[in-house]
């Protein structure tokens, strides 16, 4: 209080030379000077006060000295200031001042260094925001059966970014009316209601939720096979079938840290053939800083958004006549695709692997013997008739490699055998969750397998960790979370055998220096595995490769190898994917590079603009000559003005092009420009040609191959 009331009086009257003196006391290397050229005052806060306030151009404010100022001192001085501008405005001070006061404040804040990235916590390892997520859709939930009473509710999880409600209202929630239970859910936060937990018999729940008249909660609670049923109170107003956890009260959910996101369709119990709910997202956040972040990352995803960039780029498409989830690779984006398949072909040959090729159909009675029909016949297509027999379009390239395998009697020292395939396979999706290259119903797998000794299978698991960061770190991928999934309770195989396999895993990983958590019982119900995960540009995570043992195709079919007592035994088998699907992959790329792809994979290396009706045959000439390098080129023909070429360029990812008018023609040269907006010089031909080759070939810039500094973190302009 001592502070405003001597900000005001200072502000207002102009202070004798002890009241300046208490003001500058209270803010340690602060000085209260006039506001007009404050960085270039010296002297004392006194003499500052000691002219009159007809002899100050500008009000009163707090300053730093020589505005050198940083750390505590700065934020004491951006206090100070603070509090300077509340008095002004508790004094009614005069318009002019108050704003020259509030524009100090304003230069004060932008002396701080800039704010580093926010880290978004996670469900996995913040437990608070977990509770403060499921807890917001039990609030949205409550908020909109008080606006919409007609709505009846479903379920409302907490999912990876937030949480969600399914609603059977007779109403089409509009945005609007999201904005409205927004402000309901806040004004239900505020509230601070406690959140109770209540044990009742099954047929207490019965009761009351036949009372509420609820039938779906009704259908939910004879899915729950346990008992006593726990009910979950929101104050006394409101309550839900749940196990929690929430947290204590509404008010531990910070109101400015929830936002809805949008509506959509969803079927109950995500059967086509029962009742469409609606579905309200929502984001919620342990503070505002987090919400506004992860806002500012949804924005940033939309920009790249692989099915965007990709009709923008024009890479892929998805074609409504041949039904969905089904890609179609269009020329530019056939060129990238292959320059990742031939990368990856040459990496695993240079790791000891053998390339197979293999069917794309099979008898149904070889996926009866791998077991995919019994456990995955609903994601698999329906099966096709062939003279009587039924054959069925391969939904995995696993059991074919074990044909492979069993062509022949193994001896040990063959082993280990290490075969890859870029295997397209097809399987059922529903048309609800198709998304982009995401998820899609065809796609080729990256797929290896490798049938090792049991003391091989250490050695192996950390060559394929080897290969996995030589692969993902050509793209930029060079930040992983790692995880060890050990034995479920439902398992095949062996004490000892698994034991033997999750050591090696465990040996594996150690020796190669990766962070990891373990998830006890997550593994597959054939062996134990790692799964690795990228992050993205915008700080996404994405599960891609994955590494897993396998102790039951072995066993089905009885796959054998001669050791070196002569005796018949069972190798390992490890299932490896690194990409996990070339489509997935590619998505997640152009959405970590916003379309922008690195030199050497990109489908247009080098356009060339020409700006004369001459040139024409001249940059012709050139395109040949860089296509017999290996490079790939094209001239713009369309006869647009330079500055239309350069952006077009531009906003097309092209990351050279070369701009040719008769002065070009005539010298033999190229006049280089990067996508960066940067020139690289101009070059003869021949010259600039070969830069451009090594930079392919060295996967780097051609920049970089000159020496020349550009500033790479310039954007891109949107594509059309």
């Amino acid at each position: 209080m001592l502070m405003l009331l001597l900000a005001a009086n200072v502000a207002r009257l102009g202070l004798a030379r002890g009241a300046g003196s208490a003001l500058a006391h209270a803010t340690p290397r602060v000085r209260v000077v006039p506001a007009v050229r404050a960085c270039a005052l010296h002297g004392t806060a006194e003499r500052a006060f000691r002219q009159p306030l007809s002899r100050r151009s500008r009000p009163l404010c707090v300053a730093t000295e020589a505005e050198a100022l940083t750390g505590e001192a700065l934020d004491g001085a951006i206090k100070a200031q603070g509090a300077a501008v509340r008095a002004l405005k508790e004094a009614s001070a005069p318009k002019a001042e108050v704003d020259a006061a509030v524009a100090r404040l304003l230069e004060l804040k932008a002396m701080l260094p800039p704010a580093g990235p926010i880290e978004l916590p996670t469900n996995e390892n913040s437990p608070h925001l977990l509770r403060v997520r499921h807890t917001s859709a039990h609030v949205l939930a409550m908020a909109t059966q008080k606006l919409f009473p007609s709505a009846q509710v479903t379920i409302g999880p907490w999912i990876e970014n937030g949480f969600y409600y399914d609603f059977d209202a007779p109403e089409q929630f509009t945005p609007a009316d999201l904005k409205k239970i927004q402000k309901e859910m806040q004004k239900i936060v505020r509230r601070n209601l406690p959140l109770r937990r209540e044990e009742v018999s099954r047929d207490e729940a019965r009761e009351r939720i036949m009372r509420l008249n609820e039938p779906y909660k009704l259908e939910l609670l004879d899915a729950i096979q346990t008992e006593p049923i726990t009910i979950y109170h929101v104050g006394d107003e409101w309550w839900d079938l749940c196990a929690g956890p929430h947290v204590g009260s509404t008010g531990e959910i910070d109101a400015q840290a929830i936002s809805l996101d949008s509506v959509a369709g969803a079927y109950w119990r995500g059967d086509e053939k029962r009742a469409m709910l609606q579905r309200i997202y929502g984001t919620a956040w342990e503070n505002k800083a987090q919400l506004e972040e992860y806002q500012r990352r949804m924005e940033e995803a939309k920009r790249r958004d692989h099915r965007v960039l990709g009709k923008k780029l024009n890479l892929f498409s998805i074609q409504p006549d041949a039904g969905g989830g089904l890609v179609f690779w269009h020329p530019k984006g056939a060129r990238i695709r292959r320059q990742i398949e031939d990368f990856w072909k040459d990496e695993h040959i240079a790791a000891g692997y053998e390339l197979l090729y293999t069917p794309h159909v099979a008898n149904l009675d070889l996926w009866k013997t791998s077991g995919h029909f019994e456990f995955y016949k609903d994601g698999m297509f329906d099966q096709m008739d062939v003279e009587d027999e039924q054959y069925q379009i391969k939904p995995m390239n696993c059991p074919f490699h074990v044909l492979v395998y069993k062509d022949g009697l193994r001896s040990y020292r063959e082993l280990p055998l290490r075969w890859a395939e870029l295997g397209t396979v097809y399987r059922y999706e529903r048309s609800g969750t198709l998304h982009g290259l995401m998820r899609v119903r065809g796609f080729t797998q990256d797929d290896a397998h490798i049938f090792c000794l049991p003391e091989q299978l250490s050695d192996e698991i950390l060559g394929v960790l080897d290969l996995t960061q030589t692969i993902l770190s050509k793209f930029g991928f060079d930040k992983y979370v790692v995880n060890l999934s050990t034995r479920p309770e439902k398992s095949v195989g062996t004490d000892d055998i698994w034991d033997r396999a999750t050591r090696a895993l465990v040996d594996a990983l150690e020796r190669k220096g990766w962070a990891y958590e373990v998830d006890e019982g997550g593994g597959a119900f054939y062996g134990p595995k790692i799964d690795i995960k990228i992050n993205d540009a915008i700080g996404r995570t994405w599960q891609c490769s994955t590494i897993q043992c396998d102790f039951n195709l072995p066993q089905r079919f009885e796959m054998e190898y001669v050791d070196k007592e002569g005796q018949r035994q069972q190798p390992i088998m490890v299932h490896r994917a690194i990409f996990g699907s070339i489509e997935r992959f590619f998505g997640i790329l152009t959405e970590n590079t916003a379309g922008d792809f690195p030199y050497w994979i990109s489908p247009v290396q080098l356009r060339l603009l020409p700006v004369v009706s001459e040139a024409e045959a001249f940059c012709a000439d050139v395109v040949a000559q860089a296509k017999r390098l290996g490079l790939r080129a094209e001239v713009d023909r369309t006869g647009e003005r330079l500055g239309k070429l350069i952006r077009n360029a531009e906003m097309q990812r092209v990351p050279v092009m070369a701009v040719v008018g008769k002065t070009e023609m005539e010298a033999g040269k190229l006049a280089l420009r990067t996508r960066y907006g940067g020139s690289l010089g101009e070059l003869p031909i021949a010259e600039a040609l070969a830069v451009m080759a090594k930079a392919a070939a060295e996967c780097v810039e051609p920049h970089e191959i000159l020496g020349i500094e550009v500033d790479t973190t310039v954007a891109a302009p949107d594509a059309d």
